[in-house]
C-alpha cells in the first residue's frame, strides 16, 4: 500500500544535503500524531552526526511563541492586562505581542557589543507611533523578556523550565550536548554555530531572551501547537483559557503581509510559507535558521518542520515550507 505521507517525506529528503543538513518533520491531525521523520545529519563534514526524533534544534523565532504564551498566562492569571501600558508612556503588552508597538525590528550586533541589549531594546526610540502598523520587532520581545522576568520575580530560563516542564525545552543546552545539536551558520565572528543561540543578540545576552535562544524537538514546538489548536477544536484547555486562545489567534494587527495574532502570525494569502491550501484561520510562526510551524483549525491540522537551513546561507526557503505544508493537507484530505 502507497504511504500517504510518501510526497511529505520527498519534500524534506530531497532538500537534504542542499537546503539544510537536518531536519525533524511532525504532522498531527485531531491532536494526534500521523507522520514524523527525521533526515540527515548535524553537519556537512566529518564531525557530522545522526539526526533522530528527539533532536533538539535551535528553535530561533518560535521562541516568541513560548514567550507569548507566559505572557498570555499572566494574563489568565490577572497579573498583567493585555492592555495595560508597560513601557511608558503608551506601549502595551497587546501591542508588544502584535508587532504594532513602534519598535525598531532589531539592531546590528556590531552595534550591541558595549550596550547592554536590554536596557538597548529599552530606550531605543519608536520608529513609528504604537498601534500605526506591524513591524516585525525582536527588539519588543526582548522587552517582554524583561517584563516577564520583572513580574515573576525570576530568570527568563526558569520561568520556561517551570511552566512547560519538559525535559528537551530550554535555553542554552548543556555543553555535552552540543555535538548532538544541528550546526546552523558560520557567521564570521563565531565561527560555525552549533549548541549555541545563533541569533546574535541573544547570544550578547547569554543565550537567553525574549526572542530567541530556546532548543526543543519538533514533538516540544507540536505540543504547545496543540495547546492552542485542541483548545479551537474541542480538546485539551489545560494550557491558557479558551477565550485567550481565541484571541491569540485572531488578527490584532493587520499586515497585507502577514496579519498578527498575539505571538502568532496568521495566514493572510497563498504567498505565506503555510501555501496554498490551508485555510485562511490558520496561525503559525517561522524562524529565522529554518524552523516553523503551522496550524490550520479547520483542518485540524499542524505541521512542525525544524531545519537548519542558515548552514548553507540566508537563503529563502519560503517555497521548501510552503511544498511541505500543502503536501501534508493533501495528504491527510484523503
Amino acid at each position: 500500500m502507497k504511504d500517504r505521507f510518501e510526497a511529505v517525506d520527498a519534500v524534506v529528503r530531497d532538500a537534504c544535503g542542499t537546503a539544510f543538513t537536518a531536519a525533524v518533520a511532525r504532522i498531527e491531525r485531531g491532536g494526534a500524531l500521523c507522520f514524523e521523520r527525521a533526515y540527515g545529519v548535524t553537519r556537512a563534514d566529518a564531525e557530522g552526526r545522526p539526526v533522530f526524533l528527539d533532536t533538539r534544534f535551535d528553535l530561533a523565532s518560535l521562541t516568541k511563541l513560548f514567550v507569548a504564551t507566559l505572557v498570555l498566562r499572566a494574563v489568565a492569571e490577572k497579573r498583567l492586562g493585555l492592555d495595560e501600558i508597560v513601557v511608558p508612556p503608551s506601549i502595551t503588552a497587546r501591542m508588544l505581542l502584535a508587532h504594532d508597538s513602534g519598535m525598531n525590528s532589531g539592531a546590528d550586533y556590531r552595534l550591541l557589543l558595549d550596550h547592554n541589549v536590554e536596557t538597548f531594546a529599552l530606550e531605543e526610540p519608536l520608529v513609528a507611533t504604537p498601534g500605526e502598523r506591524v513591524i516585525y520587532s525582536d527588539l519588543g520581545f526582548i522587552v517582554i523578556g524583561v517584563l516577564l522576568e520583572r513580574l515573576d520575580g525570576c530568570a527568563l530560563s526558569s520561568i520556561v523550565e517551570r511552566f512547560f516542564a519538559r525535559p528537551t525545552l530550554g535555553f542554552r543546552p548543556a555543553a555535552a550536548e552540543r555535538r548532538s545539536i544541528p550546526a546552523t551558520e558560520d557567521d564570521g565572528w563565531r565561527g560555525r554555530v552549533q549548541g549555541s543561540v545563533h541569533d546574535e543578540k541573544a547570544h550578547l545576552m547569554g543565550g537567553v531572551a525574549g526572542h530567541a535562544g530556546l532548543f526543543g524537538t519538533a514533538a516540544d514546538v507540536a505540543a504547545l501547537t496543540e495547546g492552542y489548536l485542541g483548545s479551537l477544536c474541542g480538546r485539551d484547555r489545560a494550557l491558557l483559557p479558551d477565550a485567550l486562545v481565541r484571541e491569540a489567534v485572531s488578527e490584532q494587527a493587520y499586515d497585507p503581509v502577514l496579519r498578527r495574532g498575539l505571538g502568532w502570525a496568521l495566514k493572510t494569502n497563498d504567498a505565506n510559507s503555510c501555501g496554498r491550501f490551508f485555510s485562511s484561520t490558520s496561525f503559525g510562526h517561522t524562524g529565522f535558521v529554518g524552523t516553523c510551524v503551522w496550524a490550520d483549525p479547520e483542518r485540524d491540522l499542524q505541521g512542525v518542520l525544524l531545519t537548519n537551513s542558515v548552514y548553507f546561507g540566508r537563503n529563502d526557503i519560503r517555497d521548501l515550507r510552503a511544498a511541505f505544508y500543502e503536501a501534508a493537507a493533501e495528504a491527510t484530505a484523503r
